[in-house]
């Protein structure tokens, strides 16, 4: 089993991953978000992580740093231009990705679809009339999409939360445990 799974990865690897955080004083998120990525990182699917800074005052540059991240200031677009993958993984500091989703989303970009975003784990939904009356992140789920679409809509949007609004998008079935609000 593990020798098959190995040899599938290893045939998937042509389209890797570019994670990109964009942040603004969450160094404690950022280094969360930044450890459920290891094993993306150890598989060989991430490629890179960029943490698109907009404006921070804290040590957030430091934990992307010493986290061995790409780190720009300029926000989304520019973290876009600088990603190495086909695909590019938006997340909101302070979210973590669950087991389980690294062989989701190989199969996802293998397919060569739509966007698509991770469910929340169980202990993440909020009750219904709470997420109603709650303003929605469009972010909080993740988002996976093509970096040629993502480039697309960076020309108009002036962050990730509003590249990822209003896209019809795959539900993959893989789990996120979403950042807490701020």
């Amino acid at each position: 089993m593990q020798n098959w799974r190995g040899a599938w990865l290893s045939a998937i690897r042509l389209t890797m991953l570019s994670v990109l955080i964009e942040t603004m004083n969450d160094e404690e998120g950022l280094a969360r978000t930044l450890a459920s990525l290891i094993g993306g990182a150890v598989e060989g699917v991430v490629r890179d992580v960029i943490v698109c800074d907009n404006g921070s005052t804290d040590q957030t540059h430091r934990v992307a740093e010493h986290a061995g991240c790409h780190y720009v200031a300029g926000g989304i677009a520019a973290g876009i231009r600088q990603a190495k993958g086909d695909w590019l993984l938006l997340l909101e500091p302070g979210a973590r990705l669950s087991e389980g989703w690294i062989d989701e989303l190989v199969a996802h970009t293998a397919r060569q679809t739509m966007p698509a975003r991770f469910a929340r784990a169980r202990g993440s939904r909020t009750p219904f009339l709470a997420r109603v009356f709650s303003g929605n992140r469009a972010l909080a789920e993740g988002l996976v999409i093509s970096k040629r679409q993502a480039t697309a809509l960076s020309k108009s949007a002036r962050s990730a939360e509003a590249i990822a609004r209003g896209l019809a998008t795959r539900r993959l079935n893989a789990e996120i445990w979403v950042a807490p609000s701020k």
